[in-house]
């Protein structure tokens, strides 16, 4: 069965129309919405979102004559939430695949190839991470005695860098987990959440198997095909489209000021300019960022907005890069290469984005474009990169290509988008944490919540807290129920 499940169809929840308001129209509140139209089809969905357009951190801006991402631009095709939802809502004929996932690290004053035999960092081989030049011989030697060395079985949590580094040392860490988990979270491995960030060594972890055997295993166990996924045009395309299959009433410039339980439901406190307005609901699903969350939760679940204002956010930059046809294709292999936050660059990461998708690369050509590159900037408690002038930050960038791959010639068109307060940090104890947010949210009928502060930062797990959000949702209005009790 496909992962958004067969259409289920629950019984009326009541004798009046059901009317459910997602607050927040980022992927997450859109498919939430989605997945309530699936759900019951005869109730009312109302998306309230307040920046002018609906996609949250998805979203483009032409460059160079091109239309370029403005965040995320792949899903992980290995789970099936955001593959499936991108074939419900009419895009599956649009599906691509990268055509290049390898990618390289400059590291130690070179772009190297990152070797395959790895698994978020964690080598499975480490001749193969020898050759690979990315460590230094002794930070090898020092990992060499990883799989003999005793391994004490721990539940608790424990930070990344904790745990890899005594298992394999501080340079793997440095080196390889940390750049990796930076990408993704723009965090530091020294306070991210061995479980919740690296979950599939937590049996590792808990039952004492070293890591480097775990890695090992993992990658044997790991089904061929596809990583990534992407859709022509851009992952850009999907919030409008998951918007429009919904049904729901989306209303953009809406922000909620407050949030309060009533004897049949909800009332929410909205403002659309200069007008404030009372909007009543059957029930909430609250899709925005935590501190927002916290915010809207103070009153009708204390509980869960405290812990909900505990989770830290890290802001960061995505600055492309369009180069004339004339400057060529950057030197280095693969799809792009990772930056070791020990090296203190601007740039922590950088994809050809042009090299990466094939239907980028053929409307760059008929731009009269070349190579299009993409850099992030910014981790957690680096802000003040972020505070640069756009012109400061393009050709900070830049420089740092051009001593990285020795590309030649300046680009001829650039953007920068900045993302404030961007990727929530599963920082240690992030499990816990959520177990306890969810426990207070669902001792409360007509209330849930979803995004990117709970169980992964990606589209797909997005997509999954979605649907984790509606069945509670249309569940409580089964008979027997308690929504709006």
């Amino acid at each position: 069965m496909s992962a958004l499940g067969a259409k289920v169809r629950f019984a009326t929840w009541k004798s009046d129309p059901v009317r459910v308001v997602v607050v927040g129209g980022g992927i997450a509140g859109l498919s939430a919405a989605w997945f309530l139209r699936q759900l019951e089809p005869s109730g009312e969905v109302v998306v309230l979102e307040g920046s002018p357009r609906v996609g949250g951190k998805l979203g483009s801006v032409e460059v160079g004559g091109v239309t370029v991402e403005t965040g995320a631009e792949s899903v992980l095709a290995r789970r099936p939430e955001a593959v499936d939802l991108i074939r419900a809502v009419g895009l599956g004929d649009d599906l691509v695949h990268p055509v290049t996932t390898s990618a390289g690290m400059w590291s130690r004053g070179h772009v190297r190839p990152l070797p395959a035999e790895q698994v978020m960092g964690v080598p499975s081989d480490l001749a193969a991470l020898a050759r690979s030049g990315i460590v230094s011989t002794a930070g090898v030697t020092r990992a060499m005695a990883e799989p003999v060395m005793p391994v004490q079985p721990r539940t608790e949590d424990i930070s990344v860098a904790a745990y890899v580094g005594d298992r394999l040392g501080e340079e793997i860490v440095e080196r390889m987990v940390d750049p990796l988990l930076g990408g993704v979270y723009a965090g530091h491995a020294d306070q991210l959440s061995m479980f919740a960030t690296l979950p599939q060594f937590a049996r590792a972890v808990t039952e004492g198997v070293p890591l480097t055997k775990a890695a090992a295993e993992i990658k044997a166990a790991t089904q061929p095909g596809h990583v990534f996924a992407g859709i022509t045009g851009g992952v850009a395309r999907l919030p409008g489209a998951v918007a429009a299959a919904s049904g729901a009433d989306v209303r953009t410039g809406v922000t909620v000021q407050g949030l309060t339980r009533t004897p049949t439901g909800w009332s929410l406190r909205t403002r659309s300019g200069l007008t404030d307005e009372h909007l009543a609901a059957d029930a909430v699903v609250v899709a925005v960022p935590a501190p927002a969350a916290a915010r809207l939760l103070g009153d009708a679940v204390p509980a869960a907005a405290s812990e909900l204002a505990g989770i830290e956010y890290a802001s960061m930059a995505i600055v492309t890069l369009v180069y004339p046809p004339s400057a060529g294709e950057p030197p280095v292999a693969g799809s792009g290469f990772l930056v070791p936050a020990v090296d203190r660059r601007l740039i922590k990461a950088v994809t050809v984005s042009s090299r990466k998708w094939d239907w980028l690369a053929q409307a760059a050509g008929r731009a009269g474009s070349g190579t299009v590159l993409r850099a992030s900037i910014g981790r957690l408690g680096e802000e003040a990169d972020l505070q640069r002038d756009d012109e400061d930050l393009i050709h900070g960038v830049a420089v740092d290509v051009a001593h990285a791959t020795g590309l030649a010639g300046s680009p001829v068109d650039a953007s920068v988008h900045r993302w404030g307060g961007a990727l929530p940090q599963y920082t240690v104890g992030h499990l816990d944490r959520v177990r306890r947010i969810r426990a207070a949210v669902d001792a409360v009928p007509g209330l849930a919540v979803c995004g990117a502060a709970y169980d992964g930062v990606g589209i797909a797990a997005c997509v999954a807290t979605a649907r984790l959000a509606a069945e509670r949702i249309v569940g409580a209005g089964r008979p027997g129920g308690t929504m709006g009790a």
